[in-house]
This record gives structure tokens, sequence and C-alpha cells, in this order.
């Protein structure tokens, strides 16, 4: 992503949200590893004995005066960036002129953003805690239309910069001192140049993106809006409409035969209209293709990629490594079918919990359990988590007309991040407390390290601390388990997460190249040819043809289900980012204090470097296999781990042993 607003993470949300007092009844569905799962299975609820009485709890609702004290200093600041945006004019023409010329309307330039990020979270955060208070919302929209002014401002920047050449450029820097905060952005410039068209072409291609955009578009209406979902009705007598949404919360239903009736009739109703889907996912590759083409791009890959200069290697390794190691996704499966007691698994099978934890995760309880979590990373970096959650940054508790899900916003560069939450006192609150605090934690750093210009981390690396604390956060809680049922529930929970991002992740990154490189060779993408794509890497991944999983030929259609194929190959770095988090935190585990600085040096970058060469400063290639085998070997240990539980809960006692 390309600014600090444009940056925004969104993760974790929510399809039901409590009252945090309600007490847990019927089915509880969760998010982890990027599925909705009902649990219903056997419970178990625990005191949590690191949920001692804190004599200071942490702050649940943030405090947005640190932005601005009131809504008329916010509307002051607005009329000053206002001015500060209609000056930047002052400067087309002038950036070839000298060094200095160049260096003044860049920091003017960085300078207004800087200001704008401010402006734009105050209106943000505000808005977002009452989506029914129309003031906020107008408030909201004026900083909207001050950031699209701005990015038409500064349209003229990039062509004018290149057009001075890359020698002169050169010695700019190494003459001006005052091109420092900038040199990373100009050198990056500099090397997407040949990609760059002329000016004329620039425009045609800037006039085209709207159109290109229809296919994304008229999916977006057909799924939300246009077809008729159907009404399924539960063995429980409920009865709901099966939107993609509904589906996503009923189909890890705990009766088999409810999830078999949501996946005949969802998939059954895409299948009706696949041929509309397959023409707006063919003609969205097709834009895309288009435009790699255009720019002299050998690939729709590498286009995208080149984006954070990241290696096509990367893609294929993570690809290719996943592929070697299906094997161990299908010991999992075994494994699932083995809890479950099911002997013929089919598809439909995958998502439904294990368990269910009916342990209460009070704000204060998430709090002191993550700190207790983070003691591997060091006094530093425990120290820093304790003063920060200490402050009214979070805004903690489902209320009428907030926001649903959780996010961090760091677009406050001189301020603070700060957090908003659905905490509902159970265990997916806990790790999404965890999650967030992961990326906060990186804002942090990043920004206290790096001056403005270069503290904005890109997607490529943004998931890694928050995937490093989920981590940390699941091996501290299995190995302080009170019961072999507690310790069960972790340890399937964090298998369940890696099945979902790294195994699911892959899966898709493979059938999206796959669809991209028909087009890429001039072929044409049906649904049959969809259809049978994703069948034969669905079928391979969960060992359809060695009897692991049963596929249905109905559920293959899954493909125009998953939205982010209109998001052009992002799915791959939810893999990219667990594997990197999973083998820094191995290596921070075995007390590996180089490691360790390492990490937290790579936290610190920021954007001062593109995101794979920051990476692989901490010890990281995410073109290597070595990385991914990181995430197998996690995978093993933890089945390792549960196959010796259950084999001691399996193994009759000496008085039941048959003489």
């Amino acid at each position: 992503m390309s600014t600090h607003i444009a940056a925004l993470k969104l993760t974790s949300f929510y399809c039901q949200l409590r009252n945090r007092r309600q007490a847990t009844q019927g089915i509880l569905y969760r998010f982890t590893g990027g599925q909705w799962r009902a649990v219903l299975v056997w419970l178990f609820a625990t005191c949590v004995p690191w949920a001692w009485a804190d004599e200071n709890p942490p702050p649940a609702v943030w405090d947005l005066s640190h932005l601005y004290k009131n809504e008329n200093e916010w509307r002051q600041a607005r009329l000053r960036i206002e001015d500060s945006v209609s000056q930047l004019e002052t400067c087309r023409g002038q950036l070839a002129t000298a060094a200095h010329q160049l260096a003044d309307c860049l920091q003017r330039s960085s300078d207004t953003y800087r200001a704008l990020g401010r402006l734009y979270a105050y209106s943000f955060l505000a808005k977002d805690i009452d989506l029914n208070n129309s003031a906020t919302l107008e408030r909201h929209g004026l900083a909207d239309d001050l950031f699209a002014r701005y990015t038409e401002a500064t349209s003229f920047f990039e062509p004018e910069i290149l057009a001075i050449g890359q020698s002169t450029l050169q010695r700019w820097l190494s003459e001006n001192s005052a091109l420092d905060n900038f040199d990373f952005k100009i050198k990056n410039l500099l090397r997407r140049a040949p990609h760059v068209l002329p000016a004329r072409e620039e425009q045609i291609l800037a006039a085209a993106q709207s159109p290109l955009r229809l296919a994304n578009d008229a999916y977006t209406v057909l799924t939300n809006a246009d077809i008729p979902w159907p009404e399924i009705v539960l063995s429980t007598g409920q009865k709901t409409k099966l939107t993609p949404a509904a589906y996503t919360q009923y189909r890890g239903a705990p009766v088999r035969a409810d999830r078999e009736a949501v996946f005949d009739q969802f998939f059954g109703t895409y299948s009706q209209f696949q041929q509309t889907l397959a023409t707006t996912l063919a003609g969205h590759i097709r834009a895309q293709a288009f435009a790699a083409r255009m720019r002299g791009y050998p690939s729709s890959l590498h286009q995208a990629l080149a984006v954070d200069n990241i290696p096509e290697q990367v893609y294929r390794t993570l690809v290719s490594s996943v592929n070697r190691n299906l094997p161990t996704l299908h010991r999992y499966l075994k494994l699932r079918a083995r809890k479950l007691d099911l002997t013929k698994p089919r598809y439909y099978d995958v998502y439904p919990a294990i368990s269910e934890n009916r342990t209460t995760y009070t704000l204060e309880a998430s709090r002191n359990l993550l700190s207790e979590a983070l003691q591997p990373m060091g006094e530093r970096y425990r120290n820093l988590f304790d003063q920060a959650s200490r402050k009214p940054w979070i805004h903690a508790y489902p209320a009428e007309g907030k926001r649903s899900g959780a996010y961090q916003f760091s677009a406050a560069y001189d301020v603070h991040p700060y957090m908003l939450l659905n905490h509902n006192d159970d265990f997916e609150s806990l790790t999404t407390y965890a999650h967030e605090w992961g990326h906060a934690l990186h804002s942090l750093l990043a920004n206290d390290a790096q001056p403005f210009e270069k503290s904005e981390y890109p997607t490529f690396i943004a998931e890694i601390a928050s995937i490093a604390h989920e981590l940390l956060l699941y091996k501290y809680l299995a190995a302080n388990a009170t019961s072999d049922e507690e310790r069960l529930y972790f340890l399937f929970e964090e298998l369940q997460g890696l099945r979902g991002t790294f195994f699911r992740q892959t899966q898709f990154a493979e059938f999206e190249l796959a669809a991209y490189e028909v087009i890429d060779k001039g072929g044409a993408l049906s649904a049959e040819k969809l259809n049978t794509l994703y069948s034969d890497i669905l079928k391979r991944y969960y060992g359809h043809d060695e009897g692991v999983t049963h596929i249905d030929e109905a559920y293959t259609v899954e493909w125009a289900y998953i939205p982010h194929f209109y998001r052009n190959f992002y799915v791959y770095q939810y893999a990219t980012s667990i594997s990197a988090a999973y083998h820094l935190v191995e290596k921070i585990l075995a007390d590996d204090n180089h490691a360790r600085e390492q990490y937290l040096d790579l936290l610190r970058a920021g954007g001062s470097d593109y995101p794979y060469e920051v990476l692989k400063k901490a010890g990281v290639d995410l073109a290597s296999e070595t990385v991914y085998a990181s995430v197998v070997k996690r995978c093993n240990a933890l089945m390792d781990e549960i196959e010796n539980i259950l084999d001691s809960a399996d193994a009759p006692s000496m008085a039941q042993t048959p003489r």
C-alpha cells in the first residue's frame, strides 16, 4: 500500500458481537486462521490463573484529545492543511530547477501529508465508534475529500522527478543532505522508471482505470446484491438466508448434516451464476494483464511483485515448498478426523472446531497474558508493551453503532497508534488483542527509529509482528494449560490457523497464478476452465485421491466465492508472513539474542528499504525453502504433542488391561 492511511490494517473481523458480560450459550462462532468456525464438541471452563487483579487496569476507551483537543481545533487544522495543499501548486515546473528546490517541494509535500494523516486519524476514529452519527460522518467526508485533493495536487511530482534524469538525481542526493529522508523513495522511483510511460500514455492509462475496474465492481454488486441467496433450515429449526457471511458462520456447524446442507446450497447457488462469475474474474485478470503488457512487464505476476521489488522466486518457492509438504496437511486432516470420529471425512468437515473454550478473558486478563507471553522478546520490548497498554489508546468493547472487527491505526505519526477492538472476553478476543498489539508495537518502533518519510512499512512485512505475537501467546497458553483438554484446545487452534493461513492461502495463490498464466499466454478462462484448475489444486491439497478428504465436484466452484482474487496476487503474503514470523520466533525462542535484535531491527526498519531486503537482514530469505520448513516443523511438533495426548487418553488403565 502506498500511504499510511491506505495501509490501515483491518483484521480479525467478527460476524457476531455479543455484550461482553453475556454468558456463552449454544453455538459460538469464532474467526481463526482466516476461517469462521462453530465450536460445540467438548467444553471446558477454567479460571485464568494469570488474570490477577490489577490496581491499574488498562483503559477501555481511547482519548482522541491526543490528536486534537476538540472539533474546533480539528477544523482549524483542516483549514491550514487546505492552504498547504493549494500552495503545492507553486512547485509545478520547479522540481528540476535545482536540488534545493526539489528538497523544498518534497518536504512541503511530506509535511502536508503528515498533518493530513493526523487530521484523517481523528475523523476516522471518531466515525468508527458511532457510525450512526451524521456529524462525525460529515467530518470524515471532509477529511476524505481533502486527502483526494492532496493526491491530485501532487500528481505531477513523479513525472517531473523522473524527467530530471538518473545521473543528476544521484548527484543531487550525494550533495544535498536535505534530500536524505527522500533518498529511498527517489531510488524506488528510478527503479520503476523503465515501466513509466510517456506523459500522454500515462494519462490514458490513468483514465482507463475506472473502466478497467468494472469487472471487480460487477462481482461486488452481483455477490452482495443480485444473487438470490437461498434460505436454509438447520437441524435446530433455525432459518437463515445463506449469504456469504452466513456461510462463513454456519459452515462449521456441529451437526454434520447441517454442514453438508450449507455447502450444497451455498455452492449450488454459485454454480447457477458461474458463467457470469467466470466472466467477471476473467475480465479482471485481463485488465491486469493489459496493464502489465502496456508497461513492458514480462508477466502479470512480475508487475504485481514489482510494486515492492519482491523477487518472483519468493512466490514460486512458497508454492513449491507447500506442495512438497502436503503430507503434513494430510496428517493434520487425518488427526482432525480422528478427533471428530469421522471415518470418511469430506470437505465440509474441515471447519468444525474440536472444542469450545468457555474461559473468560477480560481486557485486563488479555493484557497480563500477553505480557507474560512476550517475555522471550526481551525486557525492552516487553516494557514497551507494558507501558503502552496502560495508555488510553484502545476503544475496547462493542457498542451500538460501533464498527465491527478490529484494527490498529497509525496514521498520526507524531502521536501514537490507536486500536479499535470489539472485546467479548472470549478466546478470539484474546488472540485479536495480541494480534493488534503486534501491529501497534511495530508502528511504535518504526516511528521511533525512522523519519516520517521512511516510517511506513509495506504490506509484505506488516503481518509478521502480529503473527509473532499470536505464536508466542499460543506457546505460553499451551505450556501453562491446567488440563489435557485445555492444552488440546490451544494446540488445535494453532494448527487450524496454520491450515487456514499457510496451506489454504498458498492454495489460493497457486490457483491465482495458474489463472493469470492462462491469460498471459493468450488463453481464455471459462467457468469450466476455472473449475478444472481449482478442482485439480483443491483435490491435491486435501488428499482427495489418497482418501484423506473427499472433494465433491459441486464444491470446486469455490473460486467464485473468494473476493481476494480481485486484489492481484495479494493472498500469498499471508503465507509468507506466517512463515517469516514462525522462522524468526523459532530462533528467538532458542535464546538467540542476535536473532532477537535482528527481529527488532526488522520492526524498526519501517519503510527504509525494500521489504525483501529488510527481511534478509533479519536472517529471513523468503526465496529459500528453509523459511517454510520452520512452519512445517512447527505443524508436525504440534501434531506429535496432540497424538501423545490422544494416545494416552485412549490407552486402557492397568485395571482395565485384559489378562
